[in-house]
């Protein structure tokens, strides 16, 4: 990372997991993050980069060991409480400032009325437009209240669509009476909320842009909605550009420039940073895109990296913080208080839960991934062991997102093997009466 600041100046960096191999734990993340800002004041202009992250909670977690695991969108959406869902962003962002880490790309502001969608799915707060305003405007407060900047998510909408973006271009077919009725409603509440980003999506929406162009490169919805409409002037994201929603129609030379020149002002993740910053250097010397035009998104840029205390303090993160704040009993309290109120019981069929004593065969079924590593530990296998702590013998089958007729798993942990299923699993808490 140092050499990409070092050759390009790159102004931000966004923080995965897993396969990146640069998220393991607090203090290695926080000592991450000081290389970052080391890095970037090194820079013949020592201006101290903008860190971000995708820690929505729930099913997508960036940081997960050592720091408070909360409840996700639809489970704060279930519990209907605008008091936790502001109580989770602070917690969050208080932990994701101590370690260094100054934006989060969340809450996802889409109304999911799609049960059909892969990719929002339950990081929804729910299906009702007006309930899902609520809780975002929440949670944009909470996270800001703890000097993180909130981004709502995926502008104008992602709720409604059965194709997930990375891997094709989604096409909303709402009429403008819809969108303004389903889809809008949760971005206006953030706005008023005073959220400093929001993030575009990689989809068509041809009521509000009949080119069908990607919202993310479409100057109707960014300029014309967004800014002229509801009003907007933080910073806008374009999401991932390494999905394939955006590159369906234009090379990973033009999709930066045609984004800025939409309104984007935070061009993230592209494929090849090379082509992209080439890309647009060409189309500044070129006179496609005005100095003028990228100083709008520098100002803008340079506005929330201030209120992040980037431009009047030090951009270090502090071990001794690190140790005080990031997973600390209190927050952890919070987080159990909060999902006892969040979790719901949708079928309990013959009264099996709560459990009882007697019922000593458990089955946990789940769609962790078949396979985890032992650097990707998951639900079902950690609810599993939970159970054999407490006296049960439990087998535990974790299908992935994609379960066939006929799916096993190795054992993980590895005292116990699951054995391999003949019918396609369901997921239930239900003790597995032939369980071996």
């Amino acid at each position: 990372m140092a050499e990409l600041i070092a050759k390009y100046h790159i102004g931000g960096v966004i923080y995965f997991h897993g396969w990146t191999n640069n998220i393991q734990d607090p203090r290695q993340i926080a000592e991450l993050s000081n290389g970052v800002q080391r890095a970037s004041l090194a820079l013949p202009t020592p201006i101290p980069s903008l860190i971000s992250i995708d820690q929505e909670h729930g099913v997508n977690v960036r940081i997960g060991s050592g720091a408070t695991q909360l409840p996700g969108a639809m489970a704060l959406g279930a519990g209907r409480s605008l008091s936790d869902a502001r109580t989770a962003g602070r917690i969050s962002g208080t932990e994701l400032a101590a370690l260094g880490i100054h934006q989060n790309f969340a809450p996802v502001a889409d109304v999911n009325v799609n049960p059909a969608n892969p990719i929002i799915n339950i990081r929804s707060f729910g299906a009702d437009a007006r309930d899902v305003g609520r809780m975002v405007a929440a949670q944009v407060t909470g996270y800001q209240q703890a000097g993180v900047i909130a981004c709502a998510k995926h502008f104008p909408g992602h709720g409604d669509t059965g194709e997930d973006s990375h891997t094709g271009l989604p096409v909303i077919t709402h009429t403008r009476e819809e969108w303004d009725r389903i889809d809008a409603p949760p971005f206006r509440a953030a706005i008023a909320a005073g959220v400093d980003s929001i993030m575009t999506a990689h989809l068509q929406v041809p009521a509000l842009d009949p080119s069908n162009d990607p919202a993310t490169l479409s100057p109707a919805i960014l300029q014309g909605v967004l800014r002229g409409e509801l009003g907007f002037d933080g910073v806008i994201v374009t999401d991932a550009l390494n999905m394939q929603g955006v590159r369906t129609k234009y090379g990973d030379d033009r999709v930066p420039v045609l984004a800025l020149k939409a309104g984007a002002d935070q061009l993230l993740f592209p494929p090849d940073i090379a082509v992209a910053y080439n890309g647009v250097l060409a189309a500044v010397r070129s006179g496609e895109i005005t100095e003028a035009r990228l100083d709008e998104s520098v100002l803008r840029i340079l506005r929330i990296k201030d209120k992040a205390g980037l431009l009047s303090g030090s951009p270090y993160a502090s071990r001794k913080e690190v140790d005080r704040i990031v997973g600390a009993r209190e927050h952890r309290h919070a987080a159990a208080r909060i999902a006892e109120r969040t979790t719901t019981l949708l079928v309990n069929e013959d009264r099996t839960l709560p459990l009882r004593r007697s019922q000593r065969k458990l089955l946990v079924v789940g769609a962790s991934p078949a396979f985890p590593t032992d650097d990707t530990r998951t639900t079902v296998p950690e609810l599993a062991q939970f159970f054999d702590d407490l006296g049960y013998r439990t087998t535990h089958l974790a299908t992935g997102r994609t379960p066939t007729r006929r799916r096993s798993t190795r054992p993980w942990p590895p005292h116990r093997a699951a054995t391999r299923w003949s019918s396609p699993p369901t997921t239930s808490t239900r003790p597995a009466r032939n369980a071996p």
